[in-house]
């Protein structure tokens, strides 16, 4: 259970991710959140870039009366677009038991709800072979 408070937030997953991947060798991490408003991203954070996304998904998604979707704060409906462009869900290659993230990468959960300040995250591992979990770049 993450507390995303009453503004918009990236809550970073990364270590939760390592921990719970610890050990299992070599797979596939599954990040979801079950929630209709909140999405997962892979995204580097703390050099501006995680503001960077909030700020533009809130130009993207403003909070008006445009939306037909009209319970909760002024502009919810936002929120429930939110997941057709940040998907609930991300998947990651493991190796070694360890997440196959670049430098930079981070795994986050992007909640712009201001009316649910409680989120769940699901993480699940698919036990695979090695060379599933090895990739080739070029």
């Amino acid at each position: 259970m993450s507390r995303t408070g009453s503004e918009p937030s990236l809550t970073d997953l990364t270590a939760a991710c390592s921990r719970f991947v610890d050990g299992q060798g070599d797979g596939l991490l599954n990040v979801f959140v079950p929630h209709a408003t909140a999405g997962v991203a892979i995204i580097e954070t703390g050099a501006g870039s995680d503001d960077d996304l909030v700020d533009t998904l809130e130009r993207l998604l403003p909070r008006d009366d445009r939306y037909r979707h009209e319970h909760g704060s002024p502009g919810h409906g936002a929120d429930h677009v939110l997941p057709g462009l940040v998907a609930p869900s991300v998947t990651v290659p493991v190796q070694g038991g360890k997440p196959l993230l670049g430098t930079w990468q981070s795994v986050v959960l992007v909640d712009l709800n201001r009316d649910n300040p409680r989120r769940s995250v699901r993480l699940s591992f698919i036990a695979g072979a090695a060379d599933a979990a090895t990739s080739k770049t070029g």
